[in-house]
């Protein structure tokens, strides 16, 4: 499109720059327009009006001193009305972009630490999106919109992050565990507890079931055999208990020899003794009421 032609096509999303002799005269919307030539009208130049995509990176420090890599993602587009100031002031916009990307971002970013910068790139990104909108609309343009759409420390850095995350983890991972030990230990010292209780109180129910036993055995014996004393009726009760015993250990299904001294002589000391037993227990219970 020169001036040599009197017919100009302007495409659609664009406008035309339109001079006369040189000089700015109009902006040429979309369509079919006349230009005369021999006039000096002619067009310098077209710009288009969709909207444009510019992706920056700015490399900048912390205030904890950690470098971090920024990358931003700039929405932006030529306002129709102002296409002559896009046209004639800026020859590179995108160049004069990043200039007050990098500009914004040095400015602000060294203020935070780096969770900071992680917690608050929005307010980074408004931050550049207000000083570009002051910046470039005096050039004809207008910033659409700013996204900070990653942040990358330094290797070593990352590296750093990671294992203090996962030490935090093997951390929190150990007190559960823990936790879970220690209930579990507790649950099964309160189920050792109740089962002993259980347990001593089947033997002192069996103890008591084996006294009233012998007892309700020594008074009917006692009756239906006349001329029996307690003591003989105890002394057959007891080798009847031990004659049982010797029975229930050769029964058992274990191989363990177990040797018994074994006689009428044995078997009346062993009454004996059982029944020296009871009467030493029955005077010390005397003894301390």
């Amino acid at each position: 499109m020169g001036g040599f032609m009197g017919l100009v096509c302007i495409g659609q999303a664009n406008v035309g720059i339109i001079e006369k002799w040189g000089r700015f005269t109009k902006i040429a919307e979309p369509g079919l327009h006349f230009v005369n030539p021999c006039f000096g009208e002619w067009v310098a130049g077209t710009l288009s009006t969709r909207l444009q995509y510019l992706d920056v990176r700015v490399e900048t420090k912390t205030k904890d001193n950690v470098f971090v890599q920024l990358f931003c993602s700039i929405q932006y587009r030529v306002v129709k009305q102002d296409a002559d100031d896009a046209f004639y002031e800026l020859q590179n916009p995108q160049e004069q972009i990043q200039a007050y990307v990098f500009d914004v971002v040095r400015a602000n970013v060294p203020k935070m630490n780096l969770d900071e910068l992680f917690e608050q790139k929005g307010d980074v990104a408004k931050v550049v999106l207000e000083e570009l909108e002051k910046a470039m609309g005096s050039y004809g343009y207008n910033i659409q919109q700013i996204l900070v759409v990653d942040i990358v420390p330094d290797a070593s850095v990352r590296r750093a992050m990671n294992e203090i995350n996962a030490a935090q983890r093997l951390q929190l991972a150990s007190v559960f565990r823990g936790e879970a030990d220690k209930i579990l230990q507790v649950k099964k010292a309160e189920g050792d507890a109740e089962a002993k209780y259980l347990a001593g109180v089947g033997v002192a129910r069996q103890r008591q079931a084996i006294t009233d036993g012998l007892r309700e055995n020594v008074l009917e014996f006692s009756h239906k055999v006349p001329g029996t004393s307690s003591k003989d009726v105890m002394d057959l009760v007891m080798i009847t208990q031990y004659f049982d015993t010797i029975k229930d250990v050769g029964a058992s299904s274990k191989n363990t020899t177990v040797f018994i001294p074994h006689g009428p002589g044995h078997v009346r000391d062993v009454s004996e003794q059982i029944r020296n037993g009871l009467m030493q227990a029955s005077s010390v219970s005397q003894d301390l009421l």
